[in-house]
Order: C-alpha cells, then sequence, then structure tokens
C-alpha cells in the first residue's frame, strides 16, 4: 500500500510540474498543436 500511495503521489507531482518544466525549456502545448500554416481569424 505504501509503494501505490508513493506512486500515486509521484504521478501528481509530475502532472503539476511537467508544464512548468516544459515551458523552461521552450516547449509548449500550442507548439505542438499548430504548424506555420495555420491561420487564426
Amino acid at each position: 500500500m505504501k509503494a501505490f500511495l508513493s506512486a500515486v503521489v509521484m504521478m501528481i507531482v509530475v502532472t503539476v510540474a511537467a508544464p512548468y518544466a516544459l515551458n523552461q525549456f521552450g516547449f509548449s502545448a500550442a507548439d505542438r498543436a499548430t504548424g506555420n500554416d495555420v491561420r487564426l481569424d
């Protein structure tokens, strides 16, 4: 049970921290989802 709780806590930490860490390195979901040919009106 202790290992399971540790895994759940780590999963939450990674889920919360990932966007901040990726932004530090210049990665974002918008960069992956849009290309040069996307036109926003």
